[in-house]
């Protein structure tokens, strides 16, 4: 399946924004219910003082309770790396840890830094990280259910197909967008158009929040601004969803 490409300056424009505008901004064009297409609170970012991460998913499952098989034939980082050359932008890795309970660590330095060293933007892993000073140091995103210090007997057991984190499903080349609010998809066939739709949130919020923030207040006042704040929202939803009809 061919993915549909963003180019440079858009996938940079949807790092502006943080990931909450983003899922505001997704809601305006109605392709999709509003309890849906993002992680839940199992996934936390490792670093939250880090920038928005945006890119395209390369997905693998993983385990590590107990030692490879003999004579199965397992995923390898290098299948993997070769693989970002089929997406249309940077890459974000996508673990699904099948042990339950999680046993050990999907990450640390060495596998972080071969991903970016091949323009990898980040790490989503539905197990656990570790090295994590050493991650952060290298500036590497990672989004875990938290952190243990042993690998296990760690093993990727399948690249590019369909897996389940943060109680979602994700596809290979799915867009993906994540801060410390957490991580949300961004369905394709609107992506080129969510920064202007952030934007426009934006300035709607902007009324509501110069007003509270100004030197004097009222209820009467507070009304009138969340009702300008109202229509600009419901003007910007009868302009995206009509540009989908």
């Amino acid at each position: 399946m061919q993915i549909p490409a963003l180019s440079a300056e858009r996938l940079a424009a949807l790092a502006r924004f943080d990931t909450p505008t983003i899922c505001n901004a997704i809601e305006l064009f109605e392709v999709r219910p509003r309890n849906t297409g993002f992680m839940n609170s199992s996934i936390k970012a490792c670093f939250p003082h880090m920038p928005p991460m945006v890119g395209y998913a390369v997905t693998s499952t993983f385990r590590s309770m107990s030692p490879p098989r003999a004579g199965d034939v397992y995923a390898s980082m290098t299948q993997q790396v070769e693989s970002f050359a089929a997406l249309p932008g940077p890459a974000v890795m996508v673990y699904q840890d099948i042990d339950d309970p999680v046993i050990s660590a999907t990450f640390g330095e060495v596998m972080c830094s071969v991903y970016k060293g091949f323009g990898a933007k980040g790490l989503i892993t539905s197990g656990a990280g570790r090295d994590l000073e050493q991650v952060e140091k290298i500036g590497f995103p990672t989004f875990t259910n938290g952190a243990i210090c042993a690998h296990g007997y760690c093993h990727t057991l399948a690249v590019n197909v369909p897996v389940t984190v943060g109680g979602i499903c994700i596809y290979p080349g799915d867009l993906l967008h994540g801060d410390l609010n957490g991580v949300t998809t961004i369905p394709h066939e609107i992506a080129s158009e969510i920064p202007e739709a952030c934007d426009g949130l934006a300035a709607a919020e902007k009324i509501i929040l110069d007003y509270v923030r100004g030197p004097k207040v009222t209820p009467a006042g507070l009304t009138e601004v969340r009702n300008a704040c109202s229509a600009m929202f419901a003007q910007l939803t009868k302009q995206f969803t009509r540009k989908r009809s």
